[in-house]
């Protein structure tokens, strides 16, 4: 089943025309559960990674067996998907009473290469604005799933390029950590369902008439749903409590739906490839290759919802009547830095070092 986002509420750029200066496509994802194949882009799925060639490690020096193991985290997951809907069994909480964090490997000591995490395979011929080196059809994703790193103490990351018809036999099985810091940095398995849509660029780095035109729209908007709110308790008596509540809650389907240029028209939720940063949580802030300056968009968003409660006009048709069902709220079970992390890429050179930001 394909993923289809549902039309703007209005055509931005025809209310403001200026804005046609300050759009770009994104590839949402939409990752689901599923059971990807290496030949499919994937969340947390197997990749095309050549028998012959050696996996990614960490090398860093952190503690690397305290944490959760991923099979005690894999296994919670299941549990919860199965009991969906009814209690836990005497079995089932056994497992999860038994699922702690630990040092569960205590010989593993701080400074052993550990395998990286796989995280996600995304294929060109499926990723409309995946943009790498020139040849180079396929981005393998790749992070220790401790927040240690660095002087931010985060996510270490790893991007790896390749032609996807130069690999022959498959390494198989494919390693992993055995330990992973949070649960939340451990994504679940997912089949994804790309989707090209059109994005707006963040309010807060648009030119300044043009905020306040938008600015000045959205009060107006908000003065037009004051205006046209009634009570309808008043304007009625009703015999019973249930002819009450039936006529409130037509009266709150009948109200139309809030538009805000953030919310529901300029910068897609989620999951995605390219598009623009969002910058809610905090100030705009640079984000420029430490080899030759240029400004770096973001290559990869890594979003801890589909979308959420501000905005949910960006859930697909598809899930319209599942909204409230975790699987397609949070599918990955990812949650960085606030909820949100990019991986921004060098547009002058694909292979210069990447950058992260988090919101």
């Amino acid at each position: 089943m394909t993923r289809t986002t549902p039309p703007r509420p209005l055509d931005v750029e025809a209310a403001f025309p200026a804005l046609a200066a300050h759009r770009r496509t994104t590839t949402r994802l939409h990752p689901r559960h599923g059971l990807p194949g290496v030949g499919e882009s994937s969340v947390a799925g197997p990749l095309l990674w050549p028998a012959d060639e050696p996996w990614p490690v960490c090398t860093a020096v952190h503690p690397k067996g305290t944490g959760h193991l991923l099979s005690d985290v894999r296994l919670y997951r299941r549990i919860q998907e199965d009991a969906r809907g009814r209690e836990y069994t005497e079995e089932e909480q056994r497992l999860l009473d038994g699922m702690t964090r630990a040092d569960h490997v205590p010989g593993l000591h701080d400074d052993a290469p550990v395998p990286m995490l796989a995280v996600a395979q995304l294929y060109a011929r499926e990723i409309p604005d995946l943009v790498g080196p020139e040849g180079q059809d396929l981005l393998q994703v790749f992070w220790c799933p401790f927040e240690v790193h660095g002087d931010d103490r985060t996510i270490d990351v790893v991007l790896n390029w390749r032609r996807s018809a130069d690999v022959g036999a498959v390494l198989m099985p494919q390693p992993e950590p055995p330990v992973a810091g949070r649960t939340q940095c451990v994504p679940t398995t997912c089949v994804v369902f790309p989707e090209q849509v059109v994005e707006h660029e963040y309010l807060g780095l648009l030119e300044g008439e043009l905020q306040e035109q938008i600015d000045a729209w959205e009060e107006g908007l908000l003065d037009e749903e004051q205006e046209d709110e009634t009570d309808p308790s008043s304007a009625a008596s009703y015999a019973t409590y249930e002819e009450y509540a039936s006529a409130m809650a037509a009266a709150r389907d009948a109200e139309p739906e809030e538009i805000s240029y953030m919310s529901d028209l300029s910068i897609a939720p989620g999951w995605k490839v390219g598009g623009f940063a969002s910058w809610h949580l905090t100030d705009p802030a640079p984000v420029d290759c430490g080899v030759c300056g240029a400004a770096m968009p973001p290559l990869l968003t890594v979003d801890m919802w589909e979308c959420d409660g501000a905005s949910r006009g960006w859930l697909p048709i598809e899930d319209r009547d599942s909204e409230n069902d975790p699987r397609v709220i949070d599918p990955t079970d990812v949650y960085l830095g606030r909820g949100l992390m990019r991986v921004h890429t060098c547009p002058t050179d694909p292979a210069h070092p990447h950058r992260l930001s988090f919101q």
